[in-house]
């Protein structure tokens, strides 16, 4: 168990270091014109990686479920994935083609770690009784929270260093010689999540039992395929689980909207730089590592269903908190001191920012978990690899929706608060399907 339990904590750097707190920022800084522009590059990538999930993910789900094996097809994924990554050090500032080269990485990255997720997610039910399902989930988002954190701390605190001072969160000089005008600590995000990955994932390969082969790959092709459009009718047939992909891909989207333009708003209404959003970055990991731990109980506990019905109901509360913040306001109409001099804890409307923050990382991770063990609960029997396909499915079909109705609804009124408003409608409107999901599910 513990080696499959691995997996999040080798894969999560990623998310947390390039896609979120130290390359993303980068790269709309650093690389773009504007960083109105980086925003909507990257949201492009993101969208082409997302469309590409959502067409094959289902597909190889169900292959897998016919070959039976999953370890080749993680393995498969996990070489363009590493590649990917340490490609990312190549995207240096004025360089010819460095942003092409930062997009096509970071969507083939994100890609290959999601197709890989697809079949690693599929083994749990081999792992452990149905009653423990929660735990494991929890623990593993857990495990993953605390690698990103362990990772982003050496990241800020010896690597990415402010370009005017030249020195890191910490006060030190960057290690191993890195370029703090080039942003070479910052490029590192990408071969650090590389090399932390293939040593991180080792013990899922060495340790986990993989289910026997059942059938040659091209055999498992057909099989697969036609499998795969018996369990799209089935799940059409299945009410509960067609009203759980539906509200998982509505609440998922703006939960991505929300990580991704989280830093950005906190830039934009505080004024935070790199080093506050990255140190902001590790509240939200830390407070995130202890929610799973404890989401994970809860679901084992009181079930999935109740666990994502009270997550989605903080995160509405506390979405409606920060976007009520600006320097010098709070709940949108009580004045506040603006804050004297930076930091993280300058102001009244700063620390609001942070407990409020805290509050939505701590619940974000029992979501996602409570989440994938909903679904193993209401996927029939022998097709939980095909229905994590539709799973991923649900939560990239419509990726872009959320954060291109930030951008559209930002630019039409000009105010971040607004455009971040969107995502509320989309927890709402997710809990309010899931709330028709039936309640032994």
């Amino acid at each position: 168990m513990w080696s499959w339990l691995f997996f999040d904590w080798a894969a999560q750097p990623f998310f947390t270091l390039v896609t979120t707190f130290v390359f993303a920022p980068y790269f709309a800084s650093a690389l773009a014109a504007t960083p109105a522009q980086g925003q909507a590059l990257w949201g492009y990538a993101s969208a082409a990686a997302g469309l590409a999930i959502a067409v094959l993910a289902p597909v190889l789900g169900a292959i897998a479920d016919a070959t039976g094996r999953r370890k080749p097809w993680i393995l498969a994924f996990s070489v363009p994935f590493v590649l990917a990554c340490a490609a990312l050090w190549f995207a240096a500032p004025g360089s010819d083609g460095a942003i092409v080269l930062a997009l096509a990485a970071f969507a083939v990255a994100t890609l290959s770690v999601e197709f890989a997720t697809v079949f690693t997610n599929a083994m749990m039910p081999d792992l452990v009784p149905r009653n423990r399902l929660g735990r494991l989930s929890g623990s593993g988002w857990a495990l993953g929270y605390l690698g990103g954190l362990v990772s982003l701390v050496a990241v800020l605190g010896f690597l990415a260093a402010n370009p005017a001072t030249g020195r890191t969160l910490i006060g030190l000089a960057p290690a191993f010689g890195l370029d703090a005008a080039l942003r070479e600590g910052d490029r590192a995000s990408g071969p650090l999540s590389a090399v932390w990955y293939v040593v991180f994932v080792l013990p899922l390969f060495l340790f986990v039992p993989d289910v026997p082969r059942r059938s040659a790959l091209l055999p498992a092709v057909r099989a697969g395929l036609t499998r795969l459009a018996r369990t799209a009718a089935e799940a059409r047939r299945h009410r509960p689980v067609l009203l759980f992909l539906l509200a998982n891909m509505i609440y998922k989207d703006g939960l991505v909207a929300l990580f991704a333009f989280g830093g950005i708003y906190a830039a934009g209404q505080l004024g935070w730089g790199t080093i506050e959003i990255g140190s902001f970055g590790v509240l939200l990991t830390i407070t995130g590592t202890a929610g799973a731990f404890l989401g994970g109980r809860l679901d084992d506990a009181l079930g999935p269903r109740p666990v994502v019905i009270g997550a989605l109901a903080l995160l509405i509360l506390c979405g409606l908190g920060l976007v009520s913040i600006d320097r010098d306001t709070v709940l949108f109409v009580v004045d506040v001191a603006p804050s004297a001099a930076p930091g993280l804890t300058g102001s009244t409307a700063e620390i609001l920012f942070l407990l409020l923050g805290g509050l939505i990382g701590a619940v974000a991770g029992p979501l996602q978990s409570a989440s994938r063990t909903l679904l193993i609960h209401l996927a029939p029997e022998g097709q939980t690899t095909q229905f994590f396909g539709l799973f991923a499915l649900s939560g990239k079909l419509t990726s872009f929706l959320a954060p291109l109705t930030v951008g559209l609804v930002t630019a039409a009124t000009a105010s971040q608060a607004a455009g971040m408003s969107v995502i509320l409608a989309f927890f709402l409107a997710g809990g309010a399907l899931l709330l028709r999901v039936p309640r032994q599910a």
